[in-house]
C-alpha cells in the first residue's frame, strides 16, 4: 500500500505501541463501515486503517517497514488482516465499540478475509447501574433484589452485598452486561449507595445520628437506648444540654473491610412536646429567667 502507514495513523515513526493502538482504535471508530452505512468509502478506508495497524502493531513487521517500506511483504513480513499479530498489542472489538448498535462482530471478521483464522471474539460491552441499600446492610452485608431488562424480558436476581462496602464502591455481576452475537456479554456494574434515612447518616467511617430527646432529658440528664453496628447501647445524656450538643461514642462507626471502625456522633435534638400543660405554663416565666444571657446573642452574619 502506497500510503505511508504513520501518515495513515496519524502518529510519529517514533510512536510507542501504546500511542499506535490508541490512534488505531479513534480511527477505528470513526471509520467503520457499520457505524458509517451511508459512506461507501468507509470500508476500504476501514481496511487500510486495519492494515496500517496490523504491521506498526507486530514488533517484526514494523522493522520489515521500517527498512523496506511498502514493500515490506515481498520480504516476508505479510498478514492477512485480523489475523493475531506476533507480540503487538492486543485490541479488544468489544472494548472498542462497546457493543454499540447491535453489530455483529462476527460477520465483520468475515467481509475482510478473516473468516477461518485465528482471532480474539468480540464481547459484549460493559452497563452500569446504581442501587440504594440500607445503610444496615452496607454494615452487615446482606441481600438485595434488582430487577433486569434483558430482550424485553424482566429478570430478578439476588445481589449479594459483602460487609463493610463503602458507598461509590462497585459490585461486578460477571455476564450481565450486554451481548454481542456470537460472543459472550459483558458485565454489570453496580454502584452501591446508602439509602436515606432519617436519623442516621454515613460521613467517611463515621455515623451521624440526629437522636430526639425531651425537654425533660435535656434539663435533668438521662439514659437512652442507641442503636450501634455493634448492637444497643445505653447513653449518657448529661443535665443541661442543649440542642444539637454532640456526643461520641468511640469505635461505634462504620467498620470498613478493613476491619477499622469508625466513631458515632450524636447529635441531641430537643423535642418539644405538642401543647404545654397548664400545670408548668406559669413557671416558663421563672425558666425565662434561669438564662444569665440573651441565647440569640452574637447572631450575625
Amino acid at each position: 500500500m502506497a500510503e505511508d502507514y504513520y501518515k495513515l495513523l496519524g502518529v510519529e515513526r517514533n510512536a510507542s505501541a501504546e500511542e499506535i493502538t490508541k490512534a488505531y482504535r479513534n480511527l477505528a471508530r470513526k471509520h467503520h463501515p457499520d457505524l458509517n452505512p451511508d459512506d461507501k468509502l468507509a470500508k476500504s478506508r476501514f481496511q487500510e486503517i486495519q492494515s496500517a495497524y496490523d504491521c506498526l502493531n507486530d514488533p517484526a513487521k514494523r522493522q520489515k517497514y521500517d527498512q523496506f517500506g511498502a514493500n515490506y511483504e515481498q520480504m516476508g513480513g505479510g498478514r492477512s488482516p485480523f489475523e493475531g499479530a506476533g507480540g503487538g498489542q492486543p485490541v479488544d472489538f468489544g472494548d472498542l465499540f462497546g457493543g454499540a448498535g447491535g453489530v455483529d462482530f462476527g460477520s465483520i471478521f468475515g467481509q475482510f478475509g478473516g473468516g477461518g483464522r485465528s482471532r480474539r471474539p468480540a464481547r459484549g460491552a460493559d452497563v452500569t447501574a446504581e442501587i440504594s441499600v440500607p445503610l444496615r446492610t452496607l454494615i452487615s452485608g446482606g441481600e438485595t433484589q434488582i430487577h433486569l431488562n434483558t430482550n424485553g424480558t424482566t429478570e430478578s436476581i439476588t445481589v449479594k452485598i459483602p460487609a463493610g462496602i463503602e458507598p461509590g464502591k462497585k459490585i461486578r455481576l460477571r455476564g450481565r452486561g450486554q451481548s454481542v452475537h456470537g460472543s459472550k456479554p459483558g458485565d454489570l456494574l453496580l454502584t452501591v449507595h446508602a439509602e436515606s434515612n432519617a436519623h442516621y447518616k454515613l460521613s467517611g467511617k463515621n455515623i451521624e445520628l440526629r437522636l430526639p430527646i425531651t425537654l425533660g432529658e435535656a434539663l435533668s440528664g438521662a439514659r437512652a437506648d442507641v442503636d450501634t453496628p455493634n448492637g444497643t447501647i445505653s447513653l449518657t445524656i448529661p443535665p443541661l444540654s442543649s440542642s444539637g450538643k454532640k456526643l461520641r461514642l468511640k469505635g461505634q462507626g462504620f467498620k470498613t473491610s478493613d476491619g477499622i471502625a469508625g466513631d458515632m456522633i450524636v447529635e441531641l435534638l430537643i423535642k418539644l412536646p405538642e401543647q404545654v400543660p397548664a400545670a408548668i405554663s406559669e413557671s416558663l416565666s421563672e425558666l425565662e429567667k434561669a438564662y444569665s444571657r440573651p441565647v440569640r446573642e452574637g447572631v450575625q452574619l
